[in-house]
């Protein structure tokens, strides 16, 4: 977009703002939704998968908490843990999930496997079902031809689906849209963020939890519109010969260092950074956002990501007499009186925003259409590196690029 024509960055959080007034908030009483009260019980069931991922975060639990939907059925093709954990839901056992959907007539759907070599065939799947809602565990799927299978069926379907990207549900995400929209950072000029860079450093890292800060740096920064990147493996750049099968069902994959340069949809740069090994004590796993006037930092995930903000144009406490100031729920240095924030509560919030959805016939906070966005910009590192150049999103290769390295 030229840069005569592109919104200010503080309209488009304004937009943002606008978008989500049907965000699910916290308060010191609990967890509770913007939205009206649901009108009908909806009957939910849930799809893992013990041994390859699992339930993921906890998609098992989060029903309990939910006063709209009724767990009904599980399935799991590993027996003994189908087993466990129908008995301690105190639900019906499926082995075959194809045959759950056919026999409970679900309204709702937890695809709850960390891993995400199954999760294109257990969305469509849900989806030709006839289900009103999806909530998958992230990340998506393996590549963008998944994702646009996924998306297809949904959109045939009418099913609403949701991400498991728990901060798009935190308050303190829509505090950072306030400020920026309320100029508090000045005009923004870049985006940062790290994987944890642990042993699972460079391309695990991207797919695991690349995803949660490639997704907010997509919130705060418009989208990605184009993507420079450079893959390393012991000090030298990615070949065809260091490509393997990936941990958690990835699929192709490799690297042990990346670094990552976006052009953001504001007019600004966003950058990845991941290296094996290099992890910090606590982790750096986050993302920052620098503007002219201040900067915000947000670490980790769930409801409740610990957020500081540091009003000073040097970014630096050393060269101003301004201190990090913690945003909590409630803002700027007002007292936190949530007292768990976690992966659970986020769980929570997600699925009262997907009923929500459902009943207002708009798309769910974490939506599908966003969760493609981040799967483009993971498969634009490996595409960007395969080429040797700046590649444009979306891309128009939907294979994984790293099967087409020479």
């Amino acid at each position: 977009m030229p840069e005569s024509t592109r919104p200010s960055r503080r309209a488009f959080h304004r937009q943002t703002l606008h978008a989500t007034t049907a965000l699910a908030t916290l308060s010191a009483a609990g967890l509770h939704a913007v939205a009206a009260e649901p009108k009908r019980k909806y009957r939910a069931v849930v799809i893992g998968h013990t041994g390859r991922g699992n339930y993921g975060h906890g998609m098992e639990k989060v029903w309990a908490d939910v006063d709209a939907a009724e767990l009904v059925a599980i399935a799991d093709a590993q027996p003994e843990g189908l087993n466990k954990t129908s008995r301690r839901l105190g639900v019906k056992g499926f082995a075959d999930y194809k045959q759950m959907l056919t026999q409970t007539k679900p309204d709702l759907v937890a695809v709850g496997p960390r891993w995400l070599d199954q999760h294109r065939d257990m969305v469509v799947a849900a989806a030709d079902a006839g289900v009103k809602g999806i909530y998958l565990e992230k990340p998506m799927c393996q590549n963008l031809q998944q994702a646009d299978e996924m998306i297809a069926a949904c959109e045939k379907s009418g099913t609403k689906l949701a991400m498991a990207t728990q901060n798009r549900y935190s308050p303190q995400v829509r505090i950072i849209s306030q400020m920026i929209a309320d100029d508090d950072l000045g005009e923004i000029v870049e985006i940062r963020a790290r994987g944890k860079d642990d042993r699972r450093g460079g391309g695990e890292d991207l797919w695991v939890l690349g995803t949660h800060m490639l997704d907010l740096m997509s919130l705060f920064g418009g989208g990605a519109k184009s993507c420079y990147a450079q893959v390393y493996k012991a000090g030298n750049l990615v070949t065809a010969a260091d490509v393997q099968e990936g941990a958690e069902g990835i699929g192709p994959l490799a690297g042990d260092e990346i670094h990552a340069m976006y052009r953001l949809g504001i007019g600004v740069n966003g950058y990845w950074d991941s290296k094996r090994g290099a992890q910090g004590k606590p982790s750096r796993f986050g993302i920052r956002i620098q503007g002219t006037k201040g900067v915000i930092e947000l670490y980790d995930t769930g409801s409740l990501p610990l957020t500081l903000y540091l009003p000073a144009s040097s970014w630096s406490t050393g060269r101003s007499d301004q201190q990090w100031k913690r945003v909590n729920s409630g803002g700027i240095g007002v007292p936190e009186t949530i007292s768990s924030g976690g992966l659970h509560e986020g769980n929570v919030l997600a699925v009262k925003d997907l009923i929500a959805s459902i009943e207002e016939d708009r798309q769910p906070i974490a939506n599908i259409y966003e969760a493609r966005k981040t799967v483009e910009m993971i498969a634009g590192v490996f595409e960007s590196h395969r080429l040797g150049k700046s590649v444009e999103l979306p891309l128009k290769n939907r294979r994984n690029p790293l099967t087409m390295l020479q």
